[in-house]
């Protein structure tokens, strides 16, 4: 087996800004598997919270290159047991390649990912659409720039309550609050009772992580279901989160990839949460991993491309929230490298 890695970095539409940092370029890994005249695609993007960069997770595959060259006919979850042992200390890195090999599996296997897994997908739920931490002005603006059936808002300023308001009175759309840590337990239950009038459906990741005492007093007394995020990083972690949040957002590059992801929504389902899976500005090479979960999700935030200012690959498509699955095997992305497609 052949790996290629390659980086870019992705130019957003416009500054986006949550209550921790700004940023208007979003640096990104691809990592391609080419195995009996097929390819597979993975991306990882870096992230600062979680200090990951592109050249950290370069570096990390470069070194397992000659394991990954051996490796023949595993299944996905043999191959990510493997590697994870080489890359436990780089789980970004392990989510792009894990998502590689899914993706190539499937097309040896001439099935769509969802199609191998045995997933129906009659009834996916649609994609929010994200309005980052802005002025009013600039975030209805954006908001009026796509017209969309539900919308996650950045919050963790002091006008928190004055933007929701505001935004309200120009759309009947589905608002989801995301404060990324920014908020006090007690400044999450007041503004949930506000915000619940203001037609939000949750509240997503309001405390700091680490703060469970805070979650606890949250849970017990929100009006508005909280879902983790920051919280939940690890599968280790769903079952941590159980009775001190409502349901769990998995990022693909914090838990390791595809694999880890599909056992952590199999445990939250079992304890009764809900599921959401969230993304990390990641091109449609990230995205269309993303959408093979659907139909195991309650929730799902998968607006990456949505957000840039030009796209790296084709793959699954998003309409007015709808998304749409590509023609092509395993998670559908085809990579445009050099103004063709690979």
């Amino acid at each position: 087996m052949r790996v290629i890695l390659r980086t870019f970095n992705l130019q957003l539409k416009h500054t986006f800004t949550i209550s921790r940092l700004s940023y208007t370029t979003q640096p990104t890994l691809i990592v391609e598997l080419q195995s009996d005249g097929y390819s597979g695609f993975g991306e990882a993007t870096s992230n600062p919270y979680y200090n990951t960069t592109v050249d950290s997770m370069k570096r990390n595959l470069e070194a397992i290159i000659p394991f990954i060259e051996t490796v023949t006919d595993e299944t996905p979850e043999e191959f990510w047991r493997k590697s994870y042992e080489l890359l436990k200390d780089d789980l970004f890195a392990l989510s792009a390649l894990d998502i590689a090999y899914n993706d190539l599996y499937a097309r040896k296997k001439q099935k769509k990912l969802y199609e191998l897994w045995g997933y129906s997908i009659e009834n996916n739920p649609k994609t929010d659409y994200t309005i980052g931490i802005d002025s009013i002005e600039k975030m209805v603006s954006k908001m009026k720039e796509l017209p969309w059936p539900i919308y996650k808002i950045k919050l963790g300023t002091k006008e928190d309550l004055a933007i929701v308001t505001e935004l309200r009175k120009h759309t009947n759309a589905v608002f989801r609050i995301d404060a990324n840590c920014g908020w006090t337990a007690p400044e999450t239950i007041k503004n949930a009772h506000e915000l619940k009038k203001l037609g939000v459906e949750f509240l997503e990741q309001p405390l700091k992580a680490d703060n469970w005492e805070g979650h606890a007093t949250v849970y017990k007394n929100s009006v508005l279901p909280i879902i983790a995020d920051e919280s939940c990083i690890l599968e280790e972690d769903v079952a941590k989160c159980h009775n001190y949040f409502h349901g769990v957002n998995i990022k693909l590059g914090k838990c390791g990839g595809l694999t880890p992801a599909r056992r952590m929504i199999a445990q939250a389902k079992k304890l009764g949460m809900k599921t959401m899976v969230g993304c990390m500005t990641e091109s449609t090479v990230g995205i269309s991993a993303i959408a093979h979960l659907l139909p195991e999700l309650d929730f799902v935030d998968m607006d990456g491309p949505l957000l840039l200012a030009e796209d790296i690959a084709t793959g699954v498509t998003i309409s007015d929230g709808i998304i749409k699955y590509a023609q092509l095997n395993g998670t559908g992305v085809a990579l445009y490298t050099n103004n063709t497609i690979c």
